[in-house]
């Protein structure tokens, strides 16, 4: 059987791939901020564990679409007033970069105590061996830490990453052109909802299987050389 799109295949292709760069660009943002979020909160330092703990409580506890909606709309004066001083007075920020910024942020309070768990779960002798060795701070994290870090936490972080993937079609309420918002448009055109909502869905799962195969690729690439456990 062949579904009619009355002329919006391309457009919803486009959007698919509008979605894919928008959450592999939160993705990133959000890793950093999630390894920053997680490395606060487990730090010594009072003030550090209390500012990661406020970013991870009031990020999660505020849905994702309001910081979409919030980020969006509450910098148009920021922006105003920067793009004034810059002398460019049409400085805006645009649907891509708030999208970014709002589901990289929300993605990040997650995965903060993603990485904390897994910090937390590598024993502290491996890291008085680096001491033993005569090995910096520095060297001890990127030799000792995080490649076990990064094993331990990478299951969490795919399952994160297929709800921020889900999550771009929240997106579309502020215009951007990803695939719920091509969607939207040809039903209004169309008057077939069922269909291209049908489309969509399928679009979205598609993208799942996708990712789910590469994160299995990562998880046994990171997982070599450490015994697995057969009870």
């Amino acid at each position: 059987m062949i579904i009619d799109l009355y002329g919006f295949g391309p457009a919803l292709a486009a959007g698919a791939l509008m979605t894919v760069k928008l959450a592999l660009s939160a993705l990133c943002l959000g890793l950093v901020l999630g390894l920053l979020g997680a490395l606060a909160k487990t730090s010594p330092y009072k003030p550090l564990q209390w500012l990661g703990g406020t970013y991870s409580t009031l990020v999660r506890g505020i849905p994702e679409l309001l910081w979409v909606l919030l980020i969006y709309f509450g910098t148009v004066n920021l922006m105003r007033a920067l793009g004034e001083f810059l002398g460019n007075p049409d400085l805006e920020l645009n649907a891509f970069a708030a999208g970014v910024i709002a589901l990289g942020l929300c993605f990040g309070a997650y995965a903060t105590e993603v990485f904390r768990g897994a910090i937390l779960a590598i024993p502290k002798g491996h890291r008085e061996a680096g001491v033993a060795l005569g090995l910096s701070k520095f060297r001890i994290f990127t030799r000792l830490i995080m490649p076990q870090m990064w094993r331990i936490a990478l299951p969490g972080l795919g399952n994160l990453f297929m709800i921020l993937m889900k999550d771009t079609a929240l997106v579309s309420v502020i215009g951007l052109e990803e695939i719920m918002r091509h969607t939207q448009i040809g039903v209004t055109i169309s008057k077939q909802p069922f269909t291209f909502y049908m489309v969509a869905a399928f679009m979205y799962l598609g993208l799942t299987i996708l990712a789910m195969t590469g994160m299995h690729f990562m998880e046994r690439r990171a997982a070599r050389g450490f015994a697995r456990s057969t009870q």
